[in-house]
């Protein structure tokens, strides 16, 4: 980092925000192979969230890759950089005071560790989306598990690159035998307490 960049402190504070939203920041972090049923989850949760009065966003990896991380591909290198620019943005998020509920593969342990430093460990709650590969296979909603035994794609998780599952998440839910219904009820137990 430049010597010449000075970080400048503006009057309005994260703590400002949050108390004119009345709520408190929270970064729920959705991990899991492809089609765990991460973005859908993630997707339901905020929709409750917001229809209960809560100020929320979502972030998704397809959606972000489309726009902001366009110029990265899958090697080990931009898969980091892609998760290291979400962490920075979910910081941004957090510091206007919103709810973020961000659904990604994040496959290895150190990519998840650096989100919970660049955030705060306090401010994130992580959800391992723990659908068996065999069920998230079944499913292939985009077809991508097809193409990747064919390897008609290289380095994809859980078939040719490996996931790194959470050992320790905050909230553990496997799709296969739990209802949305079920999940969101779940989880907005688990971070009622972190939010007001």
């Amino acid at each position: 980092m430049s010597k010449n960049i000075i970080d400048y402190n503006f009057d309005i504070t994260q703590k400002d925000r949050a108390h004119r939203l009345n709520q408190r920041p929270l970064l729920l972090w959705f991990t899991g192979l492809s089609g765990s049923g991460k973005s859908t989850l993630s997707n339901a949760v905020e929709g409750f969230l917001f229809e209960n009065g809560f100020t929320t966003y979502a972030l998704d990896g397809d959606n972000t890759r489309m726009g902001l991380n366009s110029n990265l591909g899958f090697s080990g290198e931009d898969r980091r950089e892609n998760i290291r620019r979400i962490g920075e943005v979910s910081k941004l998020m957090l510091d206007a005071g919103l709810i973020v509920c961000a659904s990604f593969v994040s496959p290895f342990k150190a990519d998840r560790d650096q989100i919970k430093e660049i955030v705060g460990r306090e401010k994130i709650v992580e959800i391992f989306v723990s659908t068996p590969l065999e069920e998230c296979e079944k499913r292939d909603v985009k077809g991508l598990y097809k193409k990747a035994r064919l390897r008609e794609i290289s380095d994809f998780t859980g078939i040719s690159s490996p996931y790194e599952a959470p050992e320790n998440p905050d909230i553990n839910i496997d799709t296969t035998n739990v209802s949305i219904s079920e999940a969101i009820k779940k989880i907005y137990n688990q971070i009622e307490s972190k939010l007001k």
